[in-house]
């Protein structure tokens, strides 16, 4: 197989992935109608989704760098059969001012009112602009009133991940919260000048980026013409790759990696569905898309190896002490169902569990029914590796706890004694952790937190016509329905799970039905007795 260009996992420059010949995955089509239809934009996406590179390739546009454009749609726009598309691209220098919070020093107020002013100076001395104004706003009016007076072309203001100086301040207490609502109040005053009279005659576009969306700042609060893109169907893919874009650009990839696992001529097709169950998933509208994580996808068929890529960029501490906090009860992640007002804005004064996992991207959209958006994790990357910290959490990070990642293993093989066995001997590993009595629910977390981050395919608080199932899990050959009971018998979860007919909506999958009672002993702290049995309604369709 031909040298294929390389995969840029770690480059979020635009100009530096063409100049290179770097694979780049065109998204000026989507670029090109959103400066046609409109001047002021924000986009919240989660971590390493492409906002950067996104802020990137505006700025090259705008800076009318034609020649990094060779070959994309934007350059090529007359060989497009809609016309109303047709609105050719004027390559014309405007002056920039990018801006990227995650270089400009945030730790306390002071720094963040020293790192912007440091970057706003750097930028006026790109352009042989001396600021003369001290107070932080008056410098950002002045910095954008100067270049368009020096280049007689209306400004351009790209912002990256606005809200880092607030995120980062999240879950490590309330005097560190304190710093975190200084900072949104610098903000607030900073982003107020893109709406002032002087500044808006004078503005090109306006394009800011960033994990979640705080109310109380003014860009969100007081620039009324901003276009909220994150939730629009048309933007929807704007990053993130769609399942026809992941064919157009990836195929041979998919098939290096297949080849160099040396096994049949079918594995293209099983490491394509690998990669779609680790890192597709991602929904953020009405419109029925998904998208690939990029940086998780990228990095697997660069490295040719299925890892948590996106999980090791950094773990989420602030979400797991605020699971904890508010004593949320972890297996209902799986279906947290909100409106729309609910999990699309936040405030540092009331943090919404379900924006934040929703926003930085633990849990996406599965279902609208109505006003109604039921959530889920969005692919098995997230939720293993999401549910193996908060495992390790809970566990006061007893490592001991590791031999979890067995489990998987051992319901595949149908190795049920050494299920149990290990089941119980991490259950006595345990300290003494969690404030709950130790019911159903404590037992069922540590329990459900244990087999997802092994890597099961598990689902909990399945709900059927009859009832709610514990727990259900699933292979590729077979399905496990686990019933729990605290201080009963296996017996009477196993007669729960037949009484109710938990089995009967998988019985059409053509997989085994394992039937799973586990009773838990609440003074011993650990599994009493257990149960399995192979579903007898599946084994009757078997003779038929």
């Amino acid at each position: 197989m031909k040298n294929l260009p390389t995969l840029p996992t770690g480059d979020s420059s635009f100009e530096n992935i063409r100049l290179n010949g770097d694979l780049y995955v065109d998204k000026t089509r989507k670029i090109s109608q959103m400066v046609r239809d409109g001047k002021y934009y924000f986009l919240s996406r989660p971590r390493r989704f492409g906002k950067s590179l996104m802020v990137s390739t505006l700025k090259c546009l705008f800076e009318g760098r034609e020649e990094l454009f060779e070959g994309l749609w934007i350059k090529n726009q007359e060989n497009n059969d809609n016309k109303e598309e047709n609105v050719k691209w004027e390559w014309k220098r405007h002056p920039v001012i990018a801006l990227d919070f995650n270089q400009i020093s945030h730790q306390t107020p002071e720094i963040l009112v020293q790192g912007l002013s440091s970057a706003l100076n750097s930028i006026g001395g790109e352009f042989g602009i001396e600021l003369k104004e001290t107070l932080l706003k008056e410098q950002f009016k002045e910095l954008i009133k100067a270049l368009n007076k020096k280049t007689k072309m209306p400004v351009v203001i790209l912002i990256d991940e606005y809200d880092k100086p607030l995120i980062d301040h999240l879950g490590k207490g309330e005097e560190v919260l304190k710093i975190a609502k200084k900072n949104r109040d610098i903000l607030k005053d900073f982003f107020g000048v893109i709406k002032g009279v002087e500044v808006t005659p004078i503005t090109r576009f306006v394009f800011i980026t960033g994990v979640s969306k705080f109310s109380q700042v003014s860009i969100f609060s007081e620039l009324n013409n901003l276009t909220d893109l994150t939730m629009l169907p048309l933007y929807s893919d704007m990053l993130g790759y769609t399942m026809e874009e992941v064919d157009l650009y990836f195929t041979p990839y998919v098939a290096q990696m297949a080849n160099r696992t040396d096994n049949s001529e079918n594995e293209p097709a099983k490491v394509m569905d690998a990669l779609i169950n680790h890192y597709n998933g991602y929904r953020f509208s009405e419109r029925d898309v998904k998208v690939f994580n990029p940086y998780s996808f990228m990095s697997a068929l660069k490295h040719m190896l299925i890892e948590h890529y996106w999980f090791e960029t950094g773990t989420p501490s602030f979400l797991i002490n605020l699971i904890k906090e508010q004593k949320w009860y972890p297996p209902a992640i799986e279906n947290i169902q909100a409106t729309k007002s609910l999990f699309s804005v936040y405030d540092l004064d009331r943090l919404q569990l379900e924006a934040l996992l929703f926003q930085t991207g633990y849990i996406t959209i599965k279902n609208i029914r109505g006003m109604l958006y039921t959530f889920d994790y969005p692919n098995q990357e997230v939720k293993t590796a999401f549910l193996e910290n908060l495992f390790f959490s809970y566990t006061e990070n007893y490592r001991e706890g590791s031999q979890f990642a067995l489990l998987c293993e051992y319901l595949e093989l149908q190795e049920f004694d050494n299920f149990i066995e290990t089941m119980k001997a991490i259950y006595a590993s345990i300290p003494n952790i969690l404030e709950s009595n130790r019911d159903e629910a404590y037992f069922h977390t540590i329990f459900y937190l244990m087999v997802s981050a092994s890597g099961v395919r598990a689902n909990s608080e399945v709900l059927t016509c009859k009832g709610r199932i514990d727990l259900v899990v699933e292979f590729n050959d077979k399905i496990y329905i686990i019933e729990f009971k605290c201080n009963q018998s296996s017996d009477t979860a196993i007669n729960q799970i037949r009484e109710k007919k938990y089995a009967d909506s998988y019985q059409q999958r053509g997989k085994d039905i394992h039937l799973i009672g586990i009773n838990f002993d609440t003074g011993e702290r650990n599994i009493s007795d257990w149960k399995h049995e192979l579903s007898l309604t599946n084994e009757l369709l078997k003779t038929l």
